[in-house]
């Protein structure tokens, strides 16, 4: 069964530190590219980074450069989310979701519905 867990969310000061993990079963990396959104409370949601399968190249939404970094291990078929410099705004719940052969604008398109998400893991930064 394909399956993305997220993981890492929690209760952080303004400034501080998350490292957030999706882990990937029955899906790879070779295959599959990898998104992170989120999704604040009334807000729609907003995907911001991701890493491309195959080549592992990686995408950021404007606003996510500079304080976002995505990463992916292949050996432990993970993508990882850094989150530095957190403010109240980044308070959501993140999810992480998959295509198959896609390219990330694809994916990170708020119209274009992922072949699969994983459940989602809550930050929130405290001021």
């Amino acid at each position: 069964e394909v399956q993305l867990q997220a993981s890492g969310g929690g209760l952080v000061q303004v400034g501080g530190s998350l490292r957030l993990s999706c882990i990937l079963s029955e899906l790879t990396l070779d295959e599959y590219t990898i998104g992170w959104f989120r999704q604040a409370p009334g807000k729609e949601r907003e995907g911001f980074s991701c890493v491309k399968y195959g080549d592992g190249g990686t995408y950021y939404t404007d606003s996510a450069k500079g304080r976002f970094t995505i990463s992916s291990d292949n050996a432990k078929n993970t993508v990882y989310l850094q989150s530095d410099s957190l403010k109240p705004e980044d308070t959501a719940v993140y999810y992480c979701a998959a295509i198959i052969w896609g390219e990330c604008d694809l994916l990170l398109n708020r119209h274009y519905e992922p072949d699969h998400w994983g459940q989602g893991t809550q930050v929130t930064v405290s001021s």
